[in-house]
């Protein structure tokens, strides 16, 4: 069997760093044709944008990689970069709903500010996004190989402990996951599979804080003894965007080695 993504286009939110750069990685690596990343920062998109295209020519692809930067918790954005991606393709096989955000810290001391602006960013403009971007992946869908949405969730989204008070984090992620399983049957009838990914701790940018806080604790607990690495969530994104997990479709998909049947106890 082989998995692979060649001559897709795709669109990933949030794919300038961590998760969503690995999301990326896994699909210029296997074949895609055109990729769209953005992130807030213009430098960011640069840097992410050459180190695909180096990525691409290591491994003998030619993939074309564009980098259009946007906030996209900023309505008027997201329809701006929605309208940029629309004048560079006509279609769209795959869009990967990673951008987000969180923020910690304990009960009394969580600004309401926030918890709005995390809902916002990870909630809400992922919403506005898939519905931006709907037309486009409809014009890809097929019966044989339908598009995919895939939405970045969490695995805090089933778990019931959190250890540094991201109270945000998991209501907005919680609320993406449910997103998704309604939009699977919704869109089902279009062609368009739903499916979200539930990472447990990776070591990325916006997770150290979190791992630091924890300490050992993510890992002892861990049925497998480590944080995620870059491959583990490479592979899971590359087999529901291939053609063969076409009958895939509205699932939670923890990527976490177990660690939510076995956390540790929140202190505070």
């Amino acid at each position: 069997m082989q998995l692979n993504v060649e001559n897709k286009i795709a669109v990933v939110t949030g794919g300038t760093r961590g998760l969503g750069l690995y999301c990326a990685e896994a699909l210029v690596e296997n074949g895609i044709k055109t990729i769209v990343i953005t992130s807030r920062k213009a430098k960011a998109c640069e840097e992410a944008k050459k180190h695909l295209e180096d990525l691409a020519k290591r491994n003998g692809k030619s993939a074309e990689v564009i980098a259009i930067p946007a906030d996209l918790a900023v309505e008027e954005q997201a329809v701006n970069f929605h309208k940029e991606v629309a004048k560079r393709v006509d279609k769209i096989d795959i869009f990967i709903a990673n951008a987000g955000a969180t923020w910690g810290a304990g009960l009394e001391e969580h600004s309401v500010s926030a918890i709005k602006k995390v809902i916002n960013l990870n909630f809400v403009a992922v919403y506005h996004t898939i519905q931006l971007f709907t037309p486009l992946l409809e014009k890809a869908a097929t019966v044989e190989d339908p598009s995919r949405i895939i939405i970045m969730s969490s695995i805090i989204s089933i778990i019931n402990n959190d250890i540094v008070g991201t109270y945000g984090y998991l209501g907005s992620k919680a609320a993406v996951s449910h997103l998704g399983r309604n939009l699977a049957v919704q869109f089902a009838p279009r062609h368009i599979n739903v499916n979200s990914i539930l990472p447990g701790f990776f070591p990325t940018k916006m997770a150290n804080g979190l791992i630091e806080v924890a300490g050992k604790d993510l890992t002892e607990t861990n049925p497998r003894g480590r944080l995620g690495e870059a491959e583990d969530l490479k592979a899971v994104v590359l087999f529901l965007c291939s053609k063969q997990a076409n009958y895939i479709n509205g699932v939670d998909l923890p990527v976490d080695g177990g660690a939510r049947l076995n956390n540790p106890a929140a202190h505070f």
